[in-house]
């Protein structure tokens, strides 16, 4: 019986040694690379700009790492409000986001000066600064607020519109206008002679068709989505704001990167800029189309000099707070 035992012991031995040798064992560590893969947050539906932006860098970057780096973007909100998403981002919790510069200003203060009005002349005026070395220069200053702004997309300007006709400066005066709730936005809605409403978005539609509000303001897309077009026919392009969007990282997911993969997701990030950019000018222009066929009227202004000398009283008041960014825009007029 113990000879039997023996054979056992030593054939179980020579069975072991064999599926060591021939790669077996447990402890061979496996030296393919692995694929990492991570999340970026917008809360724009499928087929909005900045979501095809958003998929123009994912793309981008799964191309140049060959596979290594995968970025899964979650649109729609699924991750969350804007705030509540920058919030994650700051943790790593959520590694990417697309969030418009105007709630970026409450975690970087510079970022508010685009919520300033008739700051820039012009897009060309707008994207001469962002692409900038001093536009370059916000975006790395978002790492005091454990962020890192990787590129800047278009979001277009900001423009009034409303149940009543308007044809000029004129026409805001004793209107009730809705603005986010934003001091700059309420101030600047008293210097144009109008009455400031902050209110939730989702209340503008029924607010307008009632007569709690005269009027809002927002860009074309939202005016077009929002269908605040079929209530509020008058729409005057005066661009009191351009606020960009922008693309980020969080800084602690940023610092785990090796130079050669953080040199990749910037290359990336500044490649998607133009397709989000381009994508945002065709939007734009259905949306143009769409409320002009629905009977909206769109009212040029021909010099915007009018409204910038009516809101001068507000850029005054937040100089001190925003000197060096006023500065800086103003040297790409």
């Amino acid at each position: 019986m113990k000879k039997k035992w023996l054979a056992l012991g030593t054939s179980m031995i020579a069975l072991s040694l064999v599926l060591t040798g021939c790669g077996g064992g447990s402890d061979k560590k496996d030296d393919a690379p692995k694929t990492i893969v991570m999340r970026l947050a917008d809360n724009h539906p499928d087929g909005y700009p900045t979501v095809v932006g958003d998929l123009a860098f994912a793309k981008a970057v799964e191309e140049k790492t060959n596979g290594r780096i995968k970025i899964d973007v979650k649109a729609s909100g699924q991750l969350g409000d804007e705030k509540a998403v920058i919030e994650q981002v700051q943790l790593g919790a959520i590694e990417f986001a697309r969030v418009n510069a105007s709630p970026l200003a409450e975690f970087n203060k510079p970022l508010g000066v685009f919520s300033l009005p008739y700051l820039f002349d012009s897009e060309e005026h707008l994207w001469r600064f962002l692409e900038s070395e001093d536009g370059k220069a916000m975006l790395v200053g978002m790492e005091s607020g454990k962020l890192r702004g990787l590129a800047y997309y278009s979001s277009g300007a900001r423009n009034f519109y409303s149940t009543k006709e308007l044809k000029d400066i004129t026409s805001l005066a004793g209107l009730k206008i809705r603005v986010q709730q934003s001091r700059i936005n309420m101030d600047m809605i008293d210097a144009l002679g109008a009455s400031a409403t902050p209110m939730p978005y989702g209340q503008v539609f029924s607010s307008l068709q009632t007569g709690v509000i005269d009027g809002a303001e927002n860009n074309f897309p939202s005016y077009d989505s929002s269908n605040h077009y079929q209530v509020a026919k008058y729409y005057i392009l005066d661009k009191h704001q351009v606020t960009p969007e922008i693309l980020m990282m969080s800084k602690v997911a940023w610092d785990k990167l090796s130079p050669e993969d953080q040199k990749i997701i910037q290359e990336a990030a500044l490649e998607s800029s133009k397709v989000q950019i381009a994508a945002w000018k065709e939007y734009e222009k259905k949306s143009l189309e769409t409320v002009v066929a629905a009977g909206s009227t769109i009212v040029e202004v021909p010099d915007v000099t009018p409204w910038q000398e009516a809101t001068k009283s507000v850029i005054e008041k937040y100089r001190e707070d925003y000197a060096k960014e006023i500065d800086a825009i103003a040297k790409y007029k």
